[in-house]
Formats: structure tokens, sequence, C-alpha cells
């Protein structure tokens, strides 16, 4: 190993490592690619892509579609990603719950954690209709108009939180998004009181969201969850319904984390 590190080639070895990296996140920002996309994109040359393409594929972590013979991401790279979680058991402890919340309302339920000063989609069951939110597992959303994001934020240490929204943008995605400081904190306080973050068609057009947040054995936001509804589909008289079993999800899925205090059953201030 001492010799690796003094080795004279090491810059080109940086120089492959920092290659392999740009091709993973240039696949991991598109469904799939080829090569040819690849090497534009990447201003690499295709004999390097296709090099580097197939040793990763050899290890398993990228697959090659049959079809089309383009590129993508394999499942390993998200179990690998999946150990980087606040809690690595989060997924597994939250699979059956959110199963259970997405088989009584119909619609789409997700995880999301936080990366940076975004979150990220850890792990979704889809709806049963037809038509329900676009989304996908490692997708990055923002905090200021995503009812996960408002959640983690609510509950987060009021230092770090401020932390946090520093390298946080409130860029606007449509006409009811919030777009400045003071008044995404001042829609903290009114989730933190009422217990549960919306989304009114903030990020996405036609989509409204109801999330809350869970904790761990310290009772910190280490996660948050939601549902997601059409609004066609979205009926505001049966919201409370389906906060209370957002919450009851969430209550399940803290106390196997350790959590033995559930925040949102203290009185809020």
């Amino acid at each position: 190993m001492d010799e690796d590190i003094g080795d004279s080639k090491q810059p080109e070895s940086v120089a492959a490592v920092l290659k392999v990296f740009a091709i993973l996140n240039a696949l991991g920002e598109r469904s799939d690619i080829g090569i040819t996309d690849l090497s534009v994109r990447l201003a690499m040359p295709k004999a390097t892509v296709y090099r580097f393409l197939q040793t990763m594929k050899s290890l398993g972590y990228v697959r090659q579609e049959a079809d089309s013979e383009r590129y993508r991401l394999a499942m390993r790279m998200f179990e690998i990603g999946a150990k980087a979680l606040p809690s690595p058991d989060l997924v597994d402890l939250a699979k059956h719950p959110m199963q259970m919340l997405a088989d009584a309302t119909g619609e789409t339920v997700h995880l999301g954690s936080l990366i940076d000063s975004e979150i990220i989609y850890i792990h979704k069951v889809d709806s049963r209709h037809m038509l329900g939110m676009y989304s996908r597992v490692g997708r990055r959303a923002p905090l200021h108009c995503t009812a996960i994001g408002k959640v983690l934020m609510a509950w987060e240490h009021p230092e770090r939180r401020d932390r946090i929204l520093d390298g946080a943008g409130f860029k606007r995605f449509r006409d009811k998004t919030i777009t400045t400081r003071p008044a995404f904190l001042a829609e903290l306080e009114q989730v933190k009181k009422q217990g549960f973050g919306e989304d009114r068609e903030e990020f996405d057009d036609h989509i409204r969201c109801l999330g809350v947040p869970i904790f761990d054995r310290l009772g910190q936001p280490i996660a948050g969850m939601s549902v997601s509804f059409p609004t066609f589909r979205f009926d505001e008289a049966k919201a409370p319904e389906v906060v209370k079993m957002l919450q009851a999800a969430s209550r399940d899925i803290s106390e196997r984390l350790g959590c033995t205090r559930y925040p949102l059953d203290a009185p809020q201030s």
C-alpha cells in the first residue's frame, strides 16, 4: 500500500478515479444513456468511456439494457448509498408501514432524507392509479417547497437549520412556491404547530403532498415521509385522516429506531 502511495503513476490513477466518478454522476443524472452521449457530455474519448463502463458493469455497478444497449446504474450503487443513511435500517423499517399507507390511500408514498441542502428520495411506493406523481429513488428535491423538506427543517435544531438553509436556494418552481427565507421560516412555525407539512402545488403542478417527520433515538428528525396526491384526487376534508395515518406510521418507525418520546405527541410550541 505504501509503495502505491508513492508511485510516480499516482496522478494517472487519480485521473482514472475522477473519470469513473464523472461517468457515475452522469449516469445518476439520466435514467439511461449511451456511450456516444456520455463521450460528448464528459468530453472523453468513446474508447475510454467504453473501457470504464465495461469494468463497472463487470463489478455490478452499471448495467446495460439488452434492447437499446444504453447504460444505467445498477442496484448495487443504491445498496452502497443506503449504507450512508443516518440509520442503515431506516428503509427496511419503513417499507411495511409505507406499503400500508399506499394501500390505504391509493397514492404514492415517499421516504426522504437530507443531503446537503436538499432532500433525496430513498424509498417510494407507487400509487395504484395510472396518474400519480412522477419520482424515482435517488431523485433530489428542494427543501423549501416539499412536504418532506418542510418537516425536516421544522423539527431541526435552529443552529443546524440555519447552516443548512445557508446552502439552500429559494427558487420559484410554481406560482405558489415560497421564495424567501423569512416566509419559509414562518411556514416552518406553522408546520411544527400543526404537526405536519404540506406542499400545495409548490414544486409540481397539480400535486398536493402531506408529510411528517421520522425521529431517531435522540428525538432528532432523521427522515420525512409523505403521501402525494394529484389535485383532482385530493380531498381537503379527508386530509386530517391521512395525517393521522402518516403520524401513526411515523411513530411506529421512530419507535423501532429507538425514539422513546415521540415529539409529535408533545404539545407543539
